[in-house]
């Protein structure tokens, strides 16, 4: 059967409910900073979660749309507006990828339909909601990441671009896009409104950064005696690997020598198929290595 196919070995399903779990968690974590601590200030998101708060306010404000007890418009809208992203990801960034952010994005505008606007403040002053629900969204932001998946949004825009033009980094779209919104909150606001939510989107990203850091590239040299890593690597991994034949320094055995290169995050499988057939492997680690030439950026494990 073509596409998504379901694990066969009792080592993927394992990481696979780690994915959901994650996903689920983190999409949770990231509705109620929102809902729970953001939304009583009367303050605004960034990315495609502000856009959502603001067409929120323009139905139930301006066009007196009727609330519909016990949800939320906000993670609705935040569901629609990512649909034209669904087609765009499908085309550019493949199949499971769509597939996964599109049940991620349920996930996470099911979360903000149904975890309730709190009706007053947790907190009395605008500061301590900023870093708090900056906290609390940024790190279920990143949790999210972690799980292999996208958070919807610019994400996808950022990360189909940067596939198309490797020079081009997610971070421009969001800027760009946050700057819309902002000045938007500038016309619409007091504009302590506007630098608070600003503040919140600071932490907010710090967070989610410390959580999460996006494509670094890891060299990984491997020493093992034993054969079956390598097409473990290649099928399991999708990476490519060089490898010598060597001998140890203190014991004069054959020892296979192979080294990779993998993202951050491709890391801990990678780790995990070294234990599974050698116990006993060598492992070095070199974070943060540059690269030159022919290799691919993912954004899912």
């Amino acid at each position: 059967m073509k596409g998504l196919r379901l694990p066969d070995t009792p080592e993927k399903r394992k990481h696979l409910l780690k994915r959901i779990g994650l996903v689920i968690g983190g999409n949770i974590l990231f509705a109620i900073g929102v809902n729970v601590i953001i939304s009583p200030m009367n303050l605004y998101s960034s990315g495609f979660t502000g856009m959502s708060m603001l067409l929120r306010l323009f139905l139930v404000k301006f066009l007196h749309f009727p609330q519909i007890p016990g949800v939320d418009y906000l993670g609705i809208i935040y569901y629609i507006i990512n649909i034209p992203l669904f087609i765009l990801g499908y085309k550019v960034l493949g199949k499971e990828f769509c597939v996964t952010s599109m049940i991620s994005i349920g996930i996470a505008s099911l979360a903000m339909a149904l975890v309730p606007v709190a009706k007053e403040p947790i907190f009395d002053d605008y500061l301590t909601a900023c870093l708090v629900g900056g906290l609390v969204s940024g790190t279920g932001a990143g949790i999210v990441l972690k799980g292999g998946t996208s958070g919807g949004g610019q994400d996808i825009i950022g990360m189909a671009l940067s596939k198309t033009h490797p020079n081009f980094s997610v971070g421009k779209i969001a800027i760009a896009i946050n700057t819309v919104i902002y000045g938007i909150c500038f016309f619409l606001f007091d504009i302590r409104i506007v630098v608070y939510s600003m503040i919140y989107a600071v932490v907010n990203a710090l967070a989610l950064d410390y959580q999460h850091t996006q494509n670094i590239n890891v060299q990984v040299m491997i020493f093992t005696k034993k054969d079956g890593i390598t097409d473990k690597v290649i099928n399991e991994v999708r990476r490519g690997l060089t490898y010598w034949r060597g001998a140890g320094g203190y014991t004069n055995e054959d020892t296979y020598i192979l080294m990779t290169m993998v993202t951050k995050y491709e890391l801990p499988r990678l780790l995990e198929i070294v234990r599974s057939v050698d116990p006993q492997a060598f492992v070095m680690v070199n974070e943060g290595t540059k690269i030159f030439g022919n290799f691919q950026k993912r954004f899912t494990e």
